[in-house]
């Protein structure tokens, strides 16, 4: 027993450094196939079309755009509340969070293929028939597989999920700045829905007096008829109009309370006094969007993840060798299992290779190859759509300045207008008509003001989402 026992000992020594040496010589031989990754070219220019245009902000050095909380340039506490609430439960943003985690779940199984598979297992089997009598078994073995890298494979699935999980980090950080933008124009046009409230309270306050005016009048006889007529269309158009933005109000409202993941009727906004305040926004050379955008961050990790599927689809040309261990105990009874040493072990290499597939490999390749370059055109879309999008922001709010501070010269002169025909109907010089027309485009006028600031504020929002907003995380290769 003790010569077994020994004779065993031996050979498995003697096939452990066998073992060993093959081991060392496979790691030492070991290559990664496929191409190695390197970041697609793609010009962006050296400034911008609008620096051009008035209005235009040149950042300067340090002078950036917070990558945190950038809604609080414009100073609205409640405002910042609402993001709070939104960073916190908003449905988008979790969805996204929750495909992140599963993306860092596949980059860590793909590298558990670095490491050896250790198994057991034991069993009991009981046999007999006519001509013999029964007998037992009991079995208990250990197994360890261990593929080797040999050709960079399973570097290459590492490093196409790493890049997965990268372009996912991306995504997430997209899906957060576009709610956190949309939040930002929802809320400004609720405050700016309340201003066009009160302008319209207002209105409507002068419309009754008038209409009043115009009562007394026709029941003294001065005025006619079509003066009280006309200015019960005036008041009832008004009222009208008071009912719609009641109705606009609560969408936006309604739009606001789904973005922080509430329920609409738990959310009530009180209307207050909105002050517009719309910051300067610095703008850096383009070559900052690479990385300040989290959308062209995503599509350049989807092109190494591309570029890394080209490898592993290369290395199917090429055998797979694995390294087996497994050995175990087999004894007729319970007592001798236990007390029995190692009486039964194998040792060695399994090479493997497909021979013939009928052409699945090239096309594999292929198949690998073209989904790259659909990667790096949709990475080159990407970056030229986020220019696009800074230049139109650029030119958007330079127009919009201009043409808001045109429209407060009109306004001001349709108020001194207002005041003079109002102050000839009275004197009895012109018919309530012209008062009307007069008071319609001054109200017109009013109102384009609100609308332009409401824009105004909407394009800063835009344009720091085309800038890349919020984003923290600079995704590299």
């Amino acid at each position: 027993m003790s010569e077994a026992l020994s004779s065993n000992s031996r050979a498995v020594a003697r096939h452990s450094r066998l073992f060993a040496a093959m081991l060392a010589l496979a790691l030492l031989s070991a290559c990664t196939v496929g191409p190695d990754y390197v970041r697609p070219a793609q010009d962006t220019g050296l400034v911008y079309k609008a620096e051009k245009v008035d209005g235009w902000v040149q950042a300067r050095p340090g002078d950036d755009l917070s990558k945190g909380n950038w809604w609080e340039r414009f100073n609205e506490p409640i405002l910042n509340d609402l993001m709070v609430q939104l960073n916190a439960s908003n449905q988008n943003i979790a969805q996204a969070v929750a495909r992140y985690d599963a993306a860092r779940a596949l980059s860590a199984q793909a590298r558990s293929g670095f490491f050896p598979v250790l198994g057991s297992g034991a069993g009991y089997d009981r046999s007999g028939g006519s001509n013999r009598s029964g007998s037992s078994q009991y079995d208990l073995s250990g197994s360890l597989n261990w593929e080797l890298d040999l050709w960079g494979k399973i570097r290459r699935q590492v490093q196409g999920q790493q890049a997965a999980q990268q372009a996912s980090a991306a995504d997430l950080a997209n899906v957060r700045l576009s709610m956190q933008s949309e939040l930002a124009q929802s809320y400004f046009t609720l405050r700016m829905i309340d201003e066009q409230k009160r302008l319209l309270e207002r209105t409507l306050q002068a419309y009754e007096r008038s209409l009043r005016m115009n009562q007394n009048r026709y029941a003294q006889g001065v005025s006619a008829r079509g003066d009280v007529v006309a200015a019960m269309a005036q008041v009832n158009n008004a009222r009208a109009q008071a009912i719609d933005i009641e109705a606009e109000r609560a969408r936006t409202e309604n739009a606001i309370a789904v973005l922080t993941g509430q329920l609409p009727a738990s959310v009530n906004i009180a209307p207050m006094a909105f002050e517009v305040t719309v910051p300067a926004v610095p703008v850096s050379v383009p070559s900052t969007l690479l990385q300040r955008r989290p959308d062209v961050a995503s599509a350049e990790r989807r092109v190494a993840q591309a570029n890394a599927d080209i490898g592993v689809a290369q290395s199917a040309w090429f055998p797979d060798l694995r390294l087996n261990l497994s050995g175990g105990l087999q004894a007729a009874t319970f007592s001798d299992w236990v007390s029995s040493p190692l009486n039964f072990w194998s040792l060695g290499p399994a090479l493997a290779m497909t021979l013939l597939d009928g052409g699945a490999r090239t096309a594999s390749i292929n198949y690998a190859k073209a989904s790259y370059q659909a990667e790096v055109a949709g990475y080159r879309q990407t970056v030229l759509t986020a220019l696009q999008e800074v230049e139109n922001a650029i030119s958007s709010l330079s127009v919009l300045n201009r043409e808001l501070e045109v429209q407060l010269q009109a306004l001001v002169a349709s108020r001194e207008s207002l005041q003079i025909t109002r102050n000839q109907f009275e004197a009895g010089l012109i018919d309530y008509l012209s008062v009307v027309q007069v008071e319609t485009s001054a109200y017109a006028a009013e109102r384009t003001a609100l609308q332009l600031e409401n824009q105004r504020l909407n394009t800063a929002v835009e344009l720091i989402k085309a800038l890349g907003g919020g984003w923290r995380e600079q995704v590299t290769p």
